[in-house]
């Protein structure tokens, strides 16, 4: 995948998610601009051919400045609900265009609703939760579904274990929103159902108890998706371990800093009665995250990008051929999707 010549801005780079995009963007031989709040934190963490940049939230001319040049601007900074809109304005005003990683449900919805119409102006594409939580199962979703409403689809999660980053401990505890589901083509607040089946996932995973929780894919794909029901399921051992207080954070077991988690999520859509499944298998899903954002910026400032506005990830890029440079590289994927 050929990119311009812009940088990439990663916006929170020297938090946990944020360091495995720099690094990944240097994998791939990307210019890149380190973002944060701590110079000398930024300036101990990157090598020396990465330029840093100093902004602060509320500092809307200094967010401008640290985006100059920049082609994208990755946003890895929570609590989105706090962080996403100071940076994705800014990043429009820099003329870049905008990626997060919000599992955050209420920021994906106030991306969507306040920033559709300032992206569309500045000709560029603004793409929220598109990390693991809200981008996976979106590109899924949209590789699976055809033309025309869908009955029904179901996102499953299992992890052989969650340990939480410091980054998802603070989201925890300031999200409280009322968590949404579709039903009847509507989002509504969700009423957990008390019969959700097990899930069977492949070894190393097993076959999981399972609970009704929906993170940010639940907004994304009812942003472009006619469907009559969505709901996200997660393993309950998984729950457990970031309710724990005493699970401690993710430990690096290989020389990429990647933890020993494994992962797989699942998408079921149901449509003119015919059910088609695919699905993803990786380690760490924090990692994760950078090659699924990194792939859809390189897209988004491919020359002949052309779309704007406030888009989910599977309308803001071709889902199937961003499946396609994922499989075999970051994760596998499997099912009724044709990656080969």
């Amino acid at each position: 995948m050929t990119s311009s010549v812009s940088s990439i801005a990663v916006y929170g780079a020297s938090g946990h998610t944020g360091q495995f995009v720099v690094q990944e963007a240097l994998r791939r031989g990307l210019r890149v601009v380190a973002v944060g709040r701590n110079a000398t934190r930024l300036a101990a963490l990157f090598p020396s051919g990465v330029e840093c940049r100093v902004a602060a939230l509320d500092d809307p001319a200094a967010l401008v400045q640290a985006f100059a040049g920049c082609g994208v601007v990755i946003h890895c900074a929570g609590p989105f609900m706090d962080t996403a809109t100071p940076v994705a304005q800014a990043a429009l005003q820099a003329g870049a265009h905008y990626i997060d990683v919000t599992a955050e449900q209420p920021s994906a919805q106030a991306t969507f609703a306040d920033l559709q119409a300032p992206a569309v102006a500045a000709g560029r594409a603004v793409v929220p939760a598109a990390g693991f939580y809200g981008g996976l199962a979106d590109l899924l979703a949209s590789a699976l579904a055809a033309p025309g409403p869908i009955d029904e689809i179901t996102v499953a999660m299992g992890l052989d274990r969650w340990w939480p980053t410091e980054g998802t401990r603070l989201t925890g505890e300031r999200n409280k929103a009322q968590r949404q589901v579709v039903q009847g083509g509507r989002l509504v607040p969700l009423v957990p159902a008390a019969d959700v089946p097990d899930w069977t996932f492949a070894a190393p995973l097993a076959t999981y108890a399972m609970v009704e929780l929906p993170f940010s894919e639940t907004i994304t794909l009812a942003h472009h998706l006619q469907a009559d029901t969505i709901r996200s399921l997660i393993n309950r051992s998984a729950l457990a371990d970031i309710r724990d207080a005493s699970t401690p954070p993710p430990t690096a077991v290989d020389g990429s800093g990647r933890s020993a988690q494994r992962f797989e999520l699942v998408v079921r859509l149901v449509q003119n009665g015919v059910v088609r499944t695919a699905g993803v298998r990786g380690q760490d899903i924090y990692a994760v995250t950078a090659p699924l954002v990194l792939e859809a910026a390189q897209r988004l400032m491919a020359p002949a990008y052309q779309r704007s506005g406030a888009l989910a990830l599977g309308e803001a890029v071709d889902s199937m051929d961003t499946l396609r440079a994922l499989n075999g590289q970051a994760l596998e994927v499997f099912g009724d999707v044709q990656v080969a």
